[in-house]
């Protein structure tokens, strides 16, 4: 029986930035996954954010 590898991918969940700084009520999260090896860093991606209705960053919370 082979060994079986770390795992290196891990989940995260992203955040909205622009709607904390609004204060419109609700929250825009996304759950992702990424290589914690290769991206040791903050994940920072564009999605859509419903409450908004527009396309914002969403960064990686711990």
């Amino acid at each position: 029986m082979a060994k079986k590898a770390k795992g290196n991918r891990v989940q995260v969940i992203l955040e909205c930035t622009e709607q904390k700084e609004s204060g419109v009520p609700g929250m825009s999260r996304y759950i992702t996954t990424k290589n914690k090896k290769n991206n040791p860093e903050r994940l920072e991606r564009k999605k859509y954010n419903p409450f908004l209705h527009k396309v914002t960053v969403h960064r990686e919370i711990k």
